[in-house]
Parts: C-alpha cells; structure tokens; sequence
C-alpha cells in the first residue's frame, strides 16, 4: 500500500512505542499519586512538557504546556478560554475547529469576523489587518499551515503586525500541521499554538496547548485540577511521552527530512499530467501537503480508483469528508469543476520516490478513464 494521506493520520512510530512502552507496563501509575512510581510519572510529564517548548524555540519561564486529548480540544480550550466577550477574528481557510467554535463565538453574542483567503489557501493579509484597524478586536487565530493546501502563513510577522497594532489582541495559531514539519521558532507575540501527536507518528488522542504563563485561560474540563488546573483528568502518560519520543524523531531531523519530502512533492507536481491535473498548492507551501484538482471529473470518485490500485489519498480535510465541496478551496475562488476534481495529496518522512512515481503513474492513468467514461 502506498498511504499519501498523511495530513489526515500517520502510522505511529515503533521506536517512540517502544521507548514509552514502560508507562504502559511497569510505570503504569496515576501522575498524581504522591508515591514514588506516581512521582516519577509526574516528573516525566515535566520533561515532555520542556520537549515541546524546546522544539518550538520557547522559553519555559514564559510559556507552559497544558496537555489535551487532540489538537480540536487544544483549539477549543484556547478559543473559548482566553476571551468570554469581545470581537473575534480568523480567516475561511480554519479546520473545522476553529471554524466552527467561532461560529458559536457568534451563537454567544460575540461578534465574529472571517476574512478571505488568497489563491493558495494563505490569509489574506491586508484584509486581516484591516479588519484588526476597523474593529477593537480581542481575539485572533490564523494558522500556521492549511491543512487542505499546505499554504504557510508566517504566523510570527502576522502576529507582530496584529500586536502592534493592539497589543492587547490575544493571538492564536492552529499549529496542528505545522508542529515537527515546519522548521521555526515561535515568537513572543504568539499566546497559544495548538499541537497534535497522531500527525507526527505519534498515537491519536493526544495533544496540547501551547501558552504564555500570564495568559489567564479559563479551563474547559473541570475536575481534580490535573494540568496545572488548566485541564483536569488522569493525564494520558502513555499517550504523551509517545508524542514526546514522536517529536524529538522529527525534530532531531527536521531540516533534512523538508528537504526530503520537498523532492517528493516536487516530483509529484511535475510529473501529473497537466492536462488532466490543476495544482492548488503554490509555492509558499508546505512540502507535506499538495492539493490537486482532476478538473472535470469527481475527486472522490478519483480517490476511490485509486484506493483499487493500492494507494490511499484524501479528497480534502478528513473531517469534512462529508462535504461534496471543500468550503476551504471554495473560499480560494475556484469554481465548481475545481473543486469537485479535488484530491489531497499528504506526505511523510517514511514515504519514497519511487511511490511517488508509482502514484503519479496511477494517477494519471485514473485520470484520464475516468475522463474517457465521461465523453
């Protein structure tokens, strides 16, 4: 099987289950029980926690991590905890996580704007800040790679531009797709960036949020005050040193492996036909994730020729898979035999040249039936 639906899951690494495998056998203790096996499971929550700020270039006197079960809670907790009441800014390109809890920022009275995107999936800057200068906003969160396009938005320069000009603006990044394939450091003007373990070889059911200690954020799960009394519940410690192992493979090589999967994607775009394929992704794009459109033909119908053939690809984001239309790729302006033709093409570490080229021929193949059938 050659599995290009990355951006969706990924297969779990060995070597970090294998490394946590002692929080599932002799470790097994609850992180709160003050004995000592419960003690060093506390303490080995504190080394994860460092983990993650270390790979995102941040300071732990500045910024803590509150563990989650996903990046949609992380995404959640930061939306509905940082600001009650105000005037809440993102952009239509949002996983659904964002979206839709801005949506209820709006069913609570809030009032909520969302601005447009450019052609490649990317904020559209300009009508960001805009709306930052009309409005006496309070909230914004725009992420840092599109989970359908792969456009990156430099979420540090957007959040300084935003800072200056309220610096009172909270300031949210969806990190989800960005976290262990994107090579930066966060920067002081980012209150809250939102992770997710199962799109890093990690084990789905586990992620964090990532924010600044003086920030106050209002818990969503109340109970026994785990989490520092951010998010209460027994932490899952299998779950999160999993994460913590998944993310140190990554970022101990995560230079060579965006030039790696760079090669990957590069031979994928050139090599579909161009007369029956229109890429969406463009260049300011992550390297892990490629969004095409067999204009003319059903993308889904496409996905399913291809899943015959042994090759597994997604027609947009996993959790809109209901929708015949990606609401984000509309939101780019492309017309409806665009985005009915769409296929999400999503990339790891683990995948190679030749499946690339194995995929490209199928593709193409795919393709052009199913353009055949349609005459």
């Amino acid at each position: 099987m050659i599995y290009f639906d990355n951006a969706a899951t990924t297969k779990p690494s060995a070597t970090a289950l294998s490394k946590a495998a002692e929080f599932n056998n002799e470790n097994f203790f609850n992180p709160s029980a003050l004995y000592r096996g419960g003690l060093y499971c506390n303490n080995s929550l504190k080394t994860a926690r460092s983990s993650v700020l270390r790979n995102l270039g941040l300071s732990e006197t500045k910024y803590e991590v509150v563990f989650t079960s996903c990046g949609s809670e992380s995404d959640n907790n930061a939306i509905f905890g940082a600001v009650k009441r105000g005037v809440f800014v993102t952009d239509k390109g949002e996983h659904s996580a964002v979206i839709k809890c801005f949506i209820e920022q709006k069913n609570r009275n809030n009032t909520v704007f969302f601005c447009g995107l450019n052609k490649d999936g990317s904020v559209n800057e300009k009508e960001l800040l805009s709306l930052i200068t009309d409005n006496r906003v309070d909230f914004v969160s725009i992420m840092h790679v599109n989970n359908e396009t792969g456009a990156i938005n430099d979420i540090n320069a957007l959040a300084n531009k935003i800072k200056s000009l309220n610096p009172n603006i909270v300031f949210h990044s969806d990190g989800v797709q960005a976290y262990g394939k994107i090579p930066v450091s966060l920067s002081d003007d980012i209150d809250l960036y939102s992770v997710s373990s199962h799109k890093i070889n990690g084990l789905k059911g586990t992620g964090a949020l990532i924010k600044k200690k003086k920030l106050n954020l209002s818990p969503l799960v109340f109970g026994g005050g785990q989490e520092n009394g951010q998010r209460s519940g027994t932490e899952n410690v299998f779950g999160i040193k999993v994460f913590e192992y998944a993310g140190k493979e990554h970022y101990s090589a995560i230079k060579e492996n965006y030039v790696k999967v760079s090669e990957i994607k590069k031979y994928v775009t050139e090599n579909l036909d161009e007369n029956l394929f229109s890429v969406i992704s463009g260049e300011n794009c992550s390297p892990y994730i490629l969004s095409v459109s067999a204009v003319g033909v059903r993308g889904e119908v496409l996905m399913h020729m291809l899943e015959n053939r042994n090759v597994i690809v997604g027609n947009g984001s996993a959790c809109s898979a209901k929708n015949r239309y990606s609401r984000v790729i509309e939101a780019c302006g492309y017309p409806k035999d665009v985005l009915d033709g769409v296929i999400r093409v999503s990339f790891s570490v683990e995948n190679t040249l030749d499946e690339a080229k194995e995929f490209v021929k199928a593709a193409n193949e795919s393709a052009a039936s199913l353009k055949r059938m349609m005459k």
